[in-house]
């Protein structure tokens, strides 16, 4: 009788040889054995694999049962057909295609059309590409079926979901599609406006307020090596905090660092504008003593809105103070991520405190503090006590008083607001 190919698969040996050294001697014996294995009808395949087992003694069959894939039973059925004595004794023939036990879905016809009944009220999906998903369990399927005289496993309701399109699948982000049309314009303008100013030695700053955190013994996202783990609250309630921090950060793009000023009261703009003005005073005009400019980079929401009248009018004061020509910027909706401030010191700090609890002001400070990289990033930080009350209102006899010059290129998001005094030519800004 010519021997015929059994169509089996490809066996993935799960051993700790093949899968930690995929390359060494063993799991090259390994592969070997299962792409034997495909060629060999079942009978065949199971006297080879027993007379592998008999050949490695003691352990033997479980041994071989891992690497195969094949049962226990059937290296032990293979074992006694080998040791069969009488030469004439013929083994059983093999079973023809198409034998066994027939699906679940053959012998009840009717069992598709009410599973796809039952689905029917907690099915979700995408139209357009016919991908389904349900909420309901395959357990709770399997006994709802069998309410309706059909007798399927929760094994064989998995089986069946997966040949019509089902799969247990979780929430994927994504960027959503009313994007505005001429963001990627806004994106070729921020960059060539970056590479002048840093060009000519002007400040280019990058702001955004970090994740609100609460002070007190709270659980924080995050592992980190210790002996023994904190000890921290079951519940994060607001009402068991010490205070909220606010960190609003400054990133100096040309310079790779930056500032960070951990508020306690709101984020408003007029918090905003206090935060860059201490990066000024303290760093600002002891690096960049003669410019004259200062090219703010935003996200267009939060505190820095660039629809609220408080962050234009405190800017205005900031000019007048420094006597600044400041420009301003905003990402457009929904590209916040892209803010330089983000990927380059927002994501070192949460690292530097991940599972760290911020048990107060001063932990906060001296974390921020820590922060490094090995491109040389490094961190300064302080507390700001002010309270910046919510609500306010900018009159217009105050917007009129702001000078404010839209920008040619999509002046919604980009403005530069002129001081009311120009400081003489080669002036320091402080």
């Amino acid at each position: 009788m010519a021997k015929r190919r059994s169509g089996r698969s490809l066996h993935q040996c799960p051993c700790p040889d093949c899968r930690r050294h995929p390359r060494s001697k063993v799991a090259r014996s390994h592969r070997d054995i299962n792409r034997l294995l495909t060629t060999l009808d079942e009978r065949n395949r199971r006297l080879f694999v027993a007379l592998l087992a008999r050949q490695q003694g003691r352990g033997g069959i479980r041994g071989l049962a891992q690497i195969t894939g094949l049962s226990r039973n059937t290296i032990r059925k293979g074992l006694h057909q080998l040791g069969r004595t009488s030469p004439r004794q013929r083994f059983p023939r093999l079973r023809r295609k198409g034998g066994g036990r027939k699906k679940v879905e053959e012998q009840q016809p009717g069992i598709v059309a009410a599973l796809n009944d039952l689905l029917r009220d907690a099915v979700a999906g995408d139209p357009v590409t016919g991908m389904k998903w349900t909420h309901k369990s395959i357990r709770r399927l399997s006994k709802a079926l069998r309410r309706r005289g059909f007798r399927a496993s929760p094994n064989t309701v998995a089986r069946l979901l997966r040949e019509h399109g089902f799969s247990l699948r979780t929430c994927r982000k994504q960027v959503p599609e009313t994007r505005h049309r001429d963001r990627d314009r806004q994106f070729r303008y921020l960059v060539r406006l970056r590479r002048l100013y840093i060009s000519r030695g002007w400040p280019v700053i990058s702001v955004d307020t970090k994740k609100k955190e609460l002070i007190g013994l709270f659980k924080n996202p995050g592992r980190s090596w210790r002996r023994r783990p904190h000890r921290v609250l079951v519940h994060d309630f607001p009402s068991c905090a010490v205070g909220r921090a606010i960190p609003y950060g400054i990133y100096d793009l040309a310079y790779n660092d930056g500032y960070v000023v951990v508020g306690r009261s709101h984020e408003t703009g007029t918090f905003a504008v206090a935060a860059i003005r201490r990066w000024l005073l303290a760093i600002g005009c002891h690096r960049y003593p003669k410019a004259r400019r200062l090219l703010i980079e935003a996200d267009a929401g939060g505190g820095n809105d660039c629809r609220k009248w408080e962050w234009k009018l405190g800017l205005q004061g900031l000019a007048d103070e420094f006597g600044l020509i400041i420009t301003v910027t905003h990402y457009p909706t929904g590209a916040s991520k892209w803010n330089p401030i983000d990927h380059r010191m927002f994501s070192l700090i949460s690292g530097n405190w991940a599972g760290e609890p911020l048990t107060s002001y001063e932990v906060v400070l001296q974390r921020i503090r820590a922060t490094r990289s090995s491109t040389g990033f490094h961190c300064r930080a302080c507390l700001d006590n002010s309270d910046y009350p919510t609500g306010r209102r900018v009159k217009r006899q105050e917007r009129a008083w702001v000078r404010l010059k839209p920008r040619k290129v999509f002046p919604q998001w980009n403005y530069t607001i002129s001081p009311h005094s120009h400081p003489s030519k080669g002036s320091k800004c402080c």
